[in-house]
């Protein structure tokens, strides 16, 4: 039987057409890192996904054991309390996030520090009780001593060295980032190339949604009063990922000032600079999720002037005036390349 080249070429079309129609979007959720994860998977029909939640359970167990302050048993909470000295030996999981961590805090210069453990203990953010009293000056000139990411070597080999045996480690602004990073490995080590994952608020967009359009993500609005569904800004992503730091979910309140989560590594005192959210846009999550933090800590301009910097980086900062009032602050990557994705 013979076709004319228009039969085929319909076909070819109709082809094309249904494959649109031959996708599906399979929604997977669940609880790690004391917070919940959402992930959209977009794949054919006749691809199985049945067994991908049971690696990514696995997978973020695994992370969570490594980097979680609030298991005793962690890598990171052993870390913590060996002062033996010598060579304390580490998973490729805590070796890779040590080395990001590193490149963010010589690009802040000191801004983002993970060392900083003792001090968000003392005013009340970590794993122990929560306080709602400002720590005594003495108490956080003392502790200042010991903290300085740059007391910590790294090796190639896999193992770290505390040159100070006081230090301790805090990765919860760059862990979520890492697990997003690591889970859409996963993903991706099935064959599938479309899918968003999110946890904890951070993102990684890969690839394109169900109707071949880019992924929209919504930064929270950076209030108290806030819903979590509520959208203060909408980016496109593909490709890229998203990680947003605030202050306004984790503070405590007295004598009529605020005290955030968000401290200083320098003063060992929670910021002042009226910055209340930041989003950054790059190639990975865990340095987006790290240096969303590094900026709140250095303030607008400051932040503003290392994005610009930074090959493949957007970001996007929200301030709060004396008025109440927001400020939005942007980046010159963002401006441009999410103009150019809405325009598409």
């Amino acid at each position: 039987m013979k076709y004319s080249l228009k039969t085929v070429a319909a076909v070819i079309l109709l082809l094309i057409f249904a494959g649109c129609n031959l996708k599906k979007e399979t929604l997977i959720t669940g609880n790690t890192m004391g917070t919940t994860y959402h992930i959209k998977v977009v794949s054919l029909f006749y691809k199985d996904t049945e067994g991908l939640k049971g690696k990514i359970e696995n997978r973020l167990k695994d992370i969570n054991n490594s980097m979680s302050t609030f298991s005793r048993e962690s890598e990171i909470t052993r870390f913590n309390t060996f002062d033996s000295g010598g060579k304390f030996a580490v998973s490729d999981d805590f070796l890779q996030v040590m080395k990001i961590a590193r490149t963010i805090f010589e690009l802040s210069e000191g801004a983002w520090d993970g060392t900083v453990h003792p001090l968000v203990e003392l005013w009340g953010f970590g794993s122990k009780e929560r306080k709602s009293d400002v720590p005594d000056k003495k108490e956080i000139e003392k502790i200042l001593i010991n903290v300085g990411f740059d007391k910590i070597e790294i090796s190639e080999g896999w193992y770290l060295v505390k040159k100070n045996p006081s230090v301790s480690l805090d990765l919860a602004s760059i862990a979520k980032g890492y697990g997003v990073d690591e889970i859409a490995d996963v993903i991706r080590k099935e064959g599938i190339d479309n899918f968003l994952v999110e946890i904890g608020g951070e993102v990684y967009a890969s690839g394109l949604r169900k109707d071949g359009g880019y992924w929209r993500v919504g930064i929270n609005r950076p209030d108290k009063d806030a819903l979590f569904d509520e959208v203060y800004k909408t980016v496109m992503l593909k490709n890229k990922a998203l990680a947003t730091s605030g202050d306004y979910k984790n503070y405590f309140e007295k004598d009529n000032a605020v005290y955030t989560h968000v401290l200083d590594p320098k003063t060992g005192y929670p910021v002042t600079n009226g910055v209340v959210s930041v989003s950054v846009i790059a190639d990975n999550c865990t340095f987006a999720d790290g240096l969303a933090t590094a900026i709140m800590v250095m303030g607008h301009k400051k932040g503003l002037e290392l994005a610009d910097k930074i090959p493949s980086i957007e970001c996007f900062i929200v301030v709060r005036g004396k008025d109440g009032k927001h400020a939005d602050y942007s980046s010159k990557g963002f401006v441009n390349n999410q103009k150019n994705l809405f325009e598409k």
